[in-house]
């Protein structure tokens, strides 16, 4: 593959650590397919709060934002955060002119990332439960999710996937939000965003399917 490839750029703000790895590990995977049509530059930046990050930049720069987070639980104080989340990045419309888009996780992040090994389609009652999903997908005996976590082990269970497994995890996340439409599951709408309260549900897999359309690895 030729090195004169276009690069396109993502801008994301996300939660944590493990997002923001798992981000740069699908560049680095991109940049080396030798089916892409273009390189991507991922700019992933830990920070939980839009509203600190676009005060800073602007439309021209940056006119496109992903902001990946989870929903955690239907408790007040979780949908309150949520939807705070939520005001923040239509505000970054309103005063920056910056869109922002949502790439949410119900229950959290480690939905998304057993997709990619397996299904994960019964409702949980906790996140912790997603660890032994984990361990089953990677083959590993991690004894909390702290521990799963950790740079090492995370990175760990990263170098077991292949960009197949991203397409995988993508159908998966499809099936699941297509039984949610079929189940006729309360769609919340807020603020031009939307979003499932009952777990499990996400759109993270959007945000990833429209990298790979543009980068040529999959069709529209």
């Amino acid at each position: 593959m030729s090195e004169k490839l276009e690069t396109r750029k993502y801008t994301f703000t996300v939660e944590g650590e493990t997002e923001q790895w798992y981000l740069f590990w699908l560049r680095d995977q991109i940049n080396t397919c030798p089916e892409r049509t273009y390189n991507v530059s991922i700019d992933a930046k830990v920070q939980q709060s839009p509203k600190k990050f676009f005060k800073n930049a602007n439309a021209k720069a940056t006119p496109k934002v992903i902001h990946i987070c989870d929903v955690e639980s239907n408790d007040k104080v979780h949908t309150d955060q949520f939807q705070n989340i939520l005001d923040e990045m239509k505000e970054a419309k309103t005063q920056k002119g910056i869109v922002y888009n949502l790439g949410y996780s119900n229950f959290a992040f480690e939905l998304w990332i057993v997709l990619h090994k397996r299904d994960c389609n019964g409702s949980l009652n906790h996140r912790k439960q997603y660890l032994d999903y984990i361990n089953l997908a990677f083959g590993e005996k991690f004894e909390n999710l702290d521990q799963y976590k950790h740079g090492d082990n995370f990175k760990r269970c990263l170098s077991k996937l292949k960009l197949e497994d991203v397409k995988n995890a993508i159908r998966r996340s499809d099936a699941i939000m297509e039984r949610n439409r079929q189940d006729q599951k309360k769609l919340i709408k807020y603020k031009g965003y939307a979003y499932y309260r009952e777990n499990p549900a996400l759109s993270i897999h959007e945000a990833v399917r429209e990298m790979f359309i543009e980068c040529g690895l999959i069709k529209k």
